[in-house]
């Protein structure tokens, strides 16, 4: 660094020109009209071309480095952290008033809602759904076990009876490689 260089300091928004220099400790005349006395590892040359910087090598070595932190999480994904969809069939879960609904309309309205689930499912490539469809008489359960049986690459069975108890059906779709 010499008298009349353009410098600007490293750490902060300063510009200014070398006034005096003694030794590592360089004083400066800012753009504001003061002066500062810096480090002469503290400084950067500037160059009439605001293009071409002149870089001490020590003070690019001296730069402290940030380094990232080492972030990886190596644990395998199971697939019970995705949520089973689970659908309640239950006419009550359906429709807001269903007192006036025959039996027939009752059972379509179920059938059909399992249905479009069940489309839905195969469509968005979900592998595993849910229908909660209760005990009562199975006339629920045996229309839906016939629905189901006219799907090609659908299997079904009872779902977990702990979870469950014995009203709900677990349907597994066989996913084609595309």
């Amino acid at each position: 660094m010499n008298k009349g260089d353009k410098v600007s300091v490293l750490d902060d928004a300063i510009d200014g020109i070398v006034v005096d220099v003694k030794g590592s400790d360089v004083t400066i005349e800012t753009t504001d009209g003061f002066n500062l006395t810096f480090k002469i590892n503290e400084l950067i040359r500037i160059e009439s071309n605001p293009m071409n910087f002149s870089f001490n090598k020590n003070q690019v070595i001296s730069e402290k480095e940030v380094v990232k932190p080492n972030y990886s999480n190596k644990a395998p994904k199971s697939k019970k952290e995705i949520p089973v969809p689970e659908f309640d069939l239950h006419i009550e879960k359906l429709v807001k008033n269903h007192k006036s609904m025959n039996n027939y309309d009752i059972l379509t309205k179920q059938i059909d809602t399992a249905k479009y689930h069940i489309e839905f499912a195969i469509k968005n490539r979900i592998p595993k759904i849910v229908f909660i469809h209760g005990v009562g008489e199975g006339v629920l359960k045996s229309d839906l076990d016939f629905l189901l049986g006219r799907y090609d690459n659908v299997v079904f069975q009872d779902a977990n009876y702990q979870k469950y108890g014995q009203g709900a059906t677990e349907v597994y779709f066989k996913q084609n490689a595309k």
